[in-house]
């Protein structure tokens, strides 16, 4: 098993949006397991599991570890593909896959109370700004080599994937990406619930 694997289909993000395969990936990330044994574990029927692992090995988060012969049957066993994944539309990426990673990641950080719900247009704009601000890096060549360094660990690569970005783009491609990232600072700050008023005493 990798320790990072990038994910490129753009269904990565449909498919992994869904709480039962999230939940599939993370028993496979503790050991393999047949469908059987997973749909066991989830209190589901084995073929709703199956229909659910063929969607995910078809993007690449899950794959075959072993086969095993159980009299006339043979068990297929599964694993996660990766300890982590890191997901990325590349050349084919389009504005919903974006905006559903801006969605999924805005959803979380109101779950812990960092902002108050995005609406729509909100969603919108960051997505557009996420996309322009990945235009102006020119990193991209360099990080299917990073992500391919399997004794490397995923915070390093994290680091090297933004030291890559500063080292290869000009003084104009940066100064556009920071004033994007300045633009979406505000955007994001603008979400933040409202803090009561001090009474005064």
């Amino acid at each position: 098993m990798k320790a990072v694997k990038t994910i490129k289909d753009p269904e990565a993000f449909e498919i992994l949006a869904d709480e039962t395969r999230r939940r599939i990936i993370y028993l496979l990330k503790v050991k393999e397991m047949t469908v059987s044994q997973i749909a066991s574990e989830l209190g589901l029927t084995a073929q709703a599991i199956y229909h659910q692992i063929r969607k995910m090995k078809k993007i690449g988060v899950v794959e075959v570890s072993r086969e095993e012969r159980v009299g006339h049957f043979i068990e297929t066993y599964y694993r996660s593909a990766a300890e982590m994944f890191h997901l990325s539309c590349g050349e084919t990426k389009g504005s919903r896959a974006t905006e559903e990673l801006v969605r999924n990641s805005l959803d979380g950080l109101a779950r812990i109370g960092l902002l108050s719900e995005a609406d729509d247009k909100t969603v919108k704009k960051i997505a557009g700004l996420t996309e322009e601000m990945e235009k102006c890096s020119c990193a991209g060549k360099w990080t299917e080599k990073i992500e391919d360094m399997d004794d490397v660990g995923f915070f390093v690569k994290q680091t090297m994937l933004e030291y890559a970005a500063l080292i290869t783009e000009d003084d104009k491609s940066h100064s556009e990406r920071v004033r994007r990232k300045d633009e979406l600072r505000e955007i994001l700050k603008s979400c933040c619930p409202a803090k009561p008023k001090r009474k005064k005493k």
